[in-house]
């Protein structure tokens, strides 16, 4: 298979460009690609260019051929809210979510998350979460990189959704996504944390309009619950 990279300016339609230190590390220090071997970068704009690696000296430099513009994107837009998880579930969830074609991630501070994030920290978090978006794209064929967003409260999220159908996942849902009709635009999933939503929470939910599914007779944990709901998304309304 032929490693793909993530260049972070946009790519010109031939000719040659320098791999950034960071990515001419990873590519001949941990990958250990040697001179003339064939890679493919794309610059997150939705399009790729078969390359080849060039070490000339200190300086790593692909020798790009061919661009295409594939794109591998759903044609269903999912928001995948997600209420903060302790350890590493957080960067586990963004991963998949990325795989499985999420459009975006808002992080939302619940109030049973285990994890509390604010100020430089939650920026930092953000940051870490993001580049776990770039390595799953990298790794899955996406060109265009889903958005990690800003950590929010989850009423301050809500108070600000107008533009999409909310599905808010509780078990004992009244319905399943069965029963669901075909969003008219995007489809935003918000999951709870490990603890579940408070009470409070589901009556603000309810208050803004969304709509609570269930995912069967079994209560999934946080990190299966919305990777569960954004496959079956996908394959109602999506690409799969």
């Amino acid at each position: 298979m032929i490693s793909r990279f993530h260049f972070p300016d946009r790519l010109p339609a031939g000719g040659e460009v320098v791999l950034p230190e960071a990515l001419a590390h990873h590519a001949l220090r941990v990958l250990r690609l040697r001179e003339g071997e064939a890679l493919t970068l794309f610059d997150g704009a939705g399009g790729e260019a078969a390359a080849r690696l060039v070490v000339r000296g200190k300086t790593a430099v692909a020798v790009l051929g061919e661009r295409s513009a594939a794109d591998r994107e759903s044609p269903l837009q999912v928001v995948l809210v997600q209420a903060l998880a302790a350890g590493d579930k957080m960067d586990w969830i963004v991963q998949k979510a990325v795989e499985l074609g999420v459009a975006a991630i808002q992080p939302v501070q619940a109030e049973r998350s285990v994890l509390r994030l604010g100020g430089e920290r939650a920026d930092k978090r953000v940051a870490h979460w993001q580049q776990v978006a770039v390595s799953a794209c990298e790794q899955c064929g996406r060109n265009r990189i889903p958005e990690v967003r800003p950590v929010q409260a989850l009423g301050h999220w809500l108070a600000s959704q107008r533009d999409a159908r909310n599905y808010l996942l509780a078990p004992g849902g009244a319905s399943g996504f069965a029963d669901a009709l075909r969003p008219p635009t995007g489809v935003h999933l918000l999951v709870g944390p490990e603890g579940g939503w408070s009470e409070a929470e589901l009556a603000t939910a309810d208050a803004a309009g969304c709509q609570r599914v269930s995912l069967g007779p079994r209560v999934l944990r946080t990190e299966t619950a919305g990777l569960a709901a954004l496959a079956v998304v996908q394959a109602r309304w999506g690409d799969f």
